[in-house]
């Protein structure tokens, strides 16, 4: 067959199989064009899962009798009209193709009115490129028919209505949530199954609430910071609130929802030292930076982007993510009543049995972070924080020991209750994040052993060791291979001079194999540290001292991510008088 030109409409069809998937991918496209338009109110009718009928109605700025007929033709648009403008995207779509795409697969018929107009005007361009007066509202109302009746073949790929549904459910929420100001409503069949009002900036909250739930909000570090040109706000959810499922994870950059594989690696590696293995944190985020440094034209459904200086981009996500995980994030002074947090249920560094985790009770001091983060940018709007080792009445912030239970727990009397602290948990993240500051400062530092520990091994395992030196020596580990399956350990990390060197270096190789050539160096090197940490940590049924005791709560207040293990387990839980007086049925 010789070259030649492909109809229009052919074309169209092949677009429209690269970003028309499902119903979904259809309503998506027509909502972002609403939002694009202004619209403050989006009205969404689906019938039959989307394949009978698909209605978005908004109250936006609206379209001419002249731009009907432009809408509905391939590469026409109003968002930009220059090389220049795709460097500076603004808006949520710049292509021109959604409309024709959906046009070539299906019936779709439009009505739009400027709001100068005394009335609308209706196209089919179906039947005809030329519009007709019609009656309308100021806004724009796109309907969409018989999906796919042009191309049976697509329809066989589609699931049942209900999973159709589902996808379309999912969508709305993602929109909604990233655009808290405008008004969505939708429907099935009739049937109203979403109506959330427009809200203000300071009732943004109240979005997240009706959509990702009030256990959320509840369980999550509020986080507003800037710097190099960035902007990142948002919740992020506490470690010990994670999920078995990356099902509550939204992101949004300028607006615009995004699934990008550098930013989700940035917010995995600042979760990785507070998290369960195999567990998920929740979040929702806005990420605002100039637009002419990122290209969103780059995959036809934009959900991923290219970055013009990734690496910076990586580092301020991982490093303010970090950091407000390990300081608790930025709250405004309503956070810290004391009433509302006497009824609020216990608070805990991680939940418990019918409790609400509460946003994070520990802060950090400054010179603390720094030592251990070294200089970050600072946050936005975030007012400095008290030393977490006092308050106002001079009774330190996890209070003063007086017990301990069954040498498991730390029991202490606070200013507004009790403490419950888990002793080995607690310790663990202390051992851990000093060895990551010894690491990060000059490197860990070496304990040589008076006699070496012979450790029998597999010789896959010793050729592992023999294969990762550089990485044990970097962890301060210096262990030889002296026979085929022999392995000696000649020096530990001087903070864990006291542990038990074969079942210390025995989970060193455990951790290897699980994540040899899975994660990167930097990662790895973390994976051992906290596998270290959990070795050179006070064990549980040791006795500990009243002067132990009270120095483990000191230490606690000084170290960042305390509110976990490094395996993402709570370390501590506080009950507030109000609680204890429930307890007891006191008052009533």
């Amino acid at each position: 067959m010789p070259i030649q030109r492909l109809a229009p409409e052919l074309v169209n069809q092949i677009a429209a199989g690269e970003i028309i998937e499902r119903p979904a991918s259809v309503l998506k496209e027509l909502v972002e064009n609403a939002l694009d338009a202004g619209a403050e109110s989006i009205r969404i009718d689906i019938e039959s899962g989307g394949l009978r009928l698909i209605r978005v109605r908004d109250d936006g700025r609206g379209m001419s009798a002249a731009d009907l007929p432009l809408a509905v033709t391939s590469h026409a648009t109003s968002k930009i009209g220059a090389l220049d403008d795709l460097e500076h995207i603004a808006t949520l779509g710049f292509r021109g193709e959604a409309l024709p795409s959906i046009a070539s697969v299906a019936d779709l018929q439009m009505t739009s009115r400027l709001a100068q107009d005394d009335h609308g005007h209706h196209l089919n361009p179906g039947q005809s490129m030329v519009p007709a007066p019609a009656p309308h509202p100021p806004g724009t109302t796109i309907e969409v028919r018989d999906l796919f009746h042009a191309v049976p073949a697509r329809r066989k790929f589609l699931r049942t209505e209900r999973t159709e549904l589902r996808h379309i459910q999912d969508l709305v929420r993602r929109i909604a949530l990233g655009r808290p100001e405008v008004a969505f409503r939708l429907s099935h069949n009739n049937r109203e199954l979403l109506n959330l009002p427009a809200l203000g900036p300071q009732a943004a909250d109240r979005r997240v609430s009706d959509l990702m739930g009030a256990g959320f909000v509840e369980s999550s570090l509020q986080i507003d910071t800037e710097a190099a040109g960035l902007r990142l706000q948002g919740w992020l959810g506490l470690p010990t609130a994670s999920r078995g499922q990356p099902d509550l994870q939204y992101v949004y950059l300028n607006g615009r929802m995004i699934r990008d594989r550098l930013v989700m690696q940035a917010l995995r590696r600042a979760y990785s030292d507070v998290l369960f293995k195999d567990r998920f944190p929740a979040y929702l985020l806005h990420l605002q930076m100039d637009p002419a440094r990122v290209d969103v034209n780059v995959h036809p459904t934009k959900h991923e982007v290219r970055f013009r200086d990734s690496r910076l981009i990586f580092d301020f996500l991982h490093r303010q993510i970090e950091r407000a995980l390990a300081h608790g994030g930025v709250h405004s002074d309503a956070s810290a009543d004391t009433d509302s947090d006497a009824d609020a249920g216990p608070r805990m560094g991680g939940p418990s049995m019918g409790a609400v985790p509460q946003t994070a009770p520990l802060s950090l001091p400054v010179a603390e972070a720094r030592a251990v983060y070294g200089d970050l940018p600072t946050e936005a709007s975030a007012p400095a924080e008290q030393p977490a080792s006092a308050l106002s009445d001079g009774v330190p912030r996890l209070g003063h020991a007086v017990a301990q239970i069954h040498g498991v727990y730390v029991l202490a009397e606070s200013a507004t209750g009790l403490i419950l602290v888990d002793m080995h948990a607690a310790h663990e993240r202390i051992v851990y994040e000093r060895l990551k500051r010894q690491y990060n400062d000059q490197g860990v530092a070496q304990q040589p052993l008076l006699v070496p520990v012979a450790v029998a091994v597999t010789p896959s395992e010793a050729d592992l060791v023999e294969d990762s030196q550089p990485l044990l020596q970097s962890v301060g580990l210096e262990v030889d291979r002296v026979g085929p399956e022999q392995l000696r350990l000649r020096s530990v990390p001087a903070l864990l001079a006291r542990a038990d060197g074969e079942a210390l270096l025995r989970d060193v190789l455990a951790d290897l194999r699980v994540n040899r050539g899975a994660v990167a160096i930097e990662e790895r090197q973390q994976h051992l540290l906290g596998t270290m940490g959990c070795h050179g940590s006070v064990r549980a049924n040791r006795r500990l001292t009243p002067a132990e005791q009270e120095n483990l709560l000191r230490d606690m207040e000084k170290t960042p991510n305390i509110d976990q293990c490094n395996h993402g387990r709570p370390t501590w839980v506080s009950l507030q008088m109000a609680d204890l007086d429930r307890l007891f049925l006191r008052g009533r």
